[in-house]
């Protein structure tokens, strides 16, 4: 089945890793947008974690010696000033994959979990395709933390591509 020319909304998820920037490559080389659409667009999707996701806790009641469940603004304004950085230099490298190739895109960033984000994401842009690379964890840390894309190939609304690291890839 050849959809490649029907697509008017191609999300490619990128979070940093090697092989999300192989997808982002990969879809951009072998894909095609639909012509006849004037608002076809590939979307760079990227998933920022929550701040108490990122942190490890909840950065609204951490003590520092103080009494329990005394907020801590600064430190959560920090935490996401840090996200800020990596995500602009996350959608740097995506941007600029595309330039080589000279595809216009657009870019998204929400932020959650980002098996529920990206599955969200692709329904409310009523994506025909979700395109994502695979981080290939082995079995004891995909018990624990879960397969990202496994859950978006059971509960995305629409086909996902995955992208496997390439053999000599560290991840």
């Amino acid at each position: 089945m050849d959809v490649s020319g029907s697509l008017t909304c191609v999300v490619v998820a990128v979070d940093g890793s090697e092989v999300s920037m192989e997808a982002l490559s990969w879809a951009l080389d072998n894909l095609k947008l639909s012509s006849s659409s004037p608002d076809s667009s590939f979307v760079i999707l990227h998933v920022q974690p929550s701040p108490s996701i990122a942190a490890g806790v909840s950065p609204g009641t951490i003590p520092f010696g103080g009494p329990s469940g005394v907020e801590v603004p600064a430190f959560a304004a920090a935490i996401e000033q840090h996200q800020k950085r990596i995500t602009d230099a996350i959608l740097e490298h995506a941007l600029q994959i595309c330039a080589d190739r000279s595809v216009n895109v657009k870019t998204q960033v929400v932020v959650g979990d980002p098996k529920d984000k990206m599955c969200e994401t692709v329904e409310n842009l009523n994506a025909d395709l979700l395109v994502m690379g695979s981080r290939a964890h082995g079995p004891i840390k995909r018990m624990f933390l879960g397969s990202v894309s496994n859950y978006c190939t059971n509960h995305a609304h629409c086909p996902v591509v995955i992208i496997k690291p390439k053999e000599d890839s560290p991840e």
